[in-house]
């Protein structure tokens, strides 16, 4: 590795802060990172009062991470265009100190649900269920921990990667034990950002994790006519509900109020391990992609909740190690990770935001080569081992 900069903003085994932050990259020295800003700043009144939010701007793309919520992913934008969606939460980001868990049956959670995206696990991520006393309420408690360390690294060589780098610990006596690593990564001039996350175990014992990644896109992405595109292997509706939508799975209609979540389990073909997913607008100019490896992150759902615009207009494109069934249903069909002592698994996901006709179709065109593996099987009822056949 070259020359870096490093800025520590947060370190609280140290009890070091830093309450506000401003780095701009032409007092760096190369001239590539001119035009590319990283600011910190602790927000105030409300229910954001308290919650520190790092945005990095590469000139392009720019991205907001509120590390006080698990380092969330809160806001994109590219060109000024937003990358995200407006839940009814409308005063976030809530701090997590104003989120209960476990209220109304166990999804107080959507009460701070706001991000762009936001990791569900890692004790469980998927529906809330009760385990003796203990209620393991919906999507866990990762994205609701601060994180204890945050820095920023500069790299004066290029590629000039402007990286947020930070460390979230979900362990307490009798429970959890995993750390999470995590690294935003973009350069300058880009239209993507990385993230990469370590997940070590932090015991002296085996410990079980689940991960999920909740990507959110309402509005200019998802419109009317907008499709998912995907090298898909399997589809299987998660309930009745979602069988009511299966013929059209993959396109979206207009803002629905009253319209009922769908939910659909995927297998996706990958080419030397990677795989890309996309969301693009009707017309084909505008688009969101992820691309992951299937290896860390074999499993995908389409969540699809295309309600009105005041009540959460949106769909969720989301790789984990499971599918967000209740964890014992996916502890019992081996969709659970077991992180041995000192053992550590690793996820990367790349963020894409394309503009204009030939981005969206050049992706279009390398996801239908890794389609040309094989047509996908569509399932018409929910199928075991993806979703319980009661």
């Amino acid at each position: 590795m070259g020359e870096r900069r490093t800025f520590v903003l947060t370190d609280a085994k140290r009890d070091f802060w830093v309450e506000d932050f401003t780095l701009d990259g032409a007092d760096l020295g190369p001239a590539a990172l001119r035009g590319c800003t990283v600011s910190k700043r602790r927000l105030r009144g409300g229910r954001r009062d308290g919650v520190d939010l790092i945005r990095v701007d590469n000139g392009a793309l720019s991205i907001s991470i509120a590390a006080t919520r698990g380092m969330g992913l809160w806001r994109a934008s590219l060109g000024g265009e937003r990358v995200g969606w407006d839940s009814p939460t409308s005063d976030g980001p809530v701090h997590p100190a104003l989120v209960q868990p476990h209220d109304f049956g166990g999804i107080g959670w959507l009460e701070g649900f706001d991000e762009l995206m936001v990791r569900c696990g890692l004790t469980n991520n998927g529906a809330p269920y009760r385990e003796g006393d203990a209620l393991y309420p919906l999507h866990g408690r990762i994205g609701n921990i601060p994180a204890w360390y945050v820095a920023v690294h500069v790299d004066l060589e290029p590629p000039h990667a402007i990286t947020v780098e930070g460390r979230v610990t979900e362990s307490f006596l009798f429970g959890g034990g995993v750390e999470l690593t995590t690294s935003y990564t973009t350069t300058p001039g880009s239209n993507a950002a990385t993230v990469r996350d370590e997940f070590a175990n932090v015991k002296d014992q085996p410990v079980d994790m689940q991960i999920l990644y909740h990507w959110n896109f309402g509005p200019p992405h998802l419109e009317e006519g907008s499709r998912f595109v995907a090298p898909l292997k399997t589809v299987v509706p998660r309930n009745p509900r979602a069988v009511e939508g299966l013929a059209t799975y993959d396109a979206y209609g207009p803002p629905e109020p009253g319209f009922a979540e769908q939910v659909y389990f995927c297998e996706l073909h990958a080419e030397a391990g990677r795989t890309a997913v996309m969301l693009r607008n009707r017309v084909g100019d505008r688009a969101v992609a992820l691309r992951y490896g299937v290896d860390g992150l074999p499993c995908f759902s389409l969540w699809k909740n295309t309600g009105g615009l005041r009540d959460g207009y949106v769909t969720g494109l989301e790789p984990g190690v499971n599918y967000p069934n209740p964890r014992p249903f996916e502890q019992a069909r081996g969709r659970v990770v077991t992180l041995p002592v000192d053992g550590r698994h690793v996820t990367e996901t790349t963020l894409e935001v394309l503009d204009g006709r030939d981005a969206v179709a050049r992706l279009e065109a390398e996801i239908a080569r890794i389609q040309a593996q094989a047509e996908p099987v569509v399932h018409p009822l929910p199928r075991e081992p993806f979703a319980s056949e009661g």
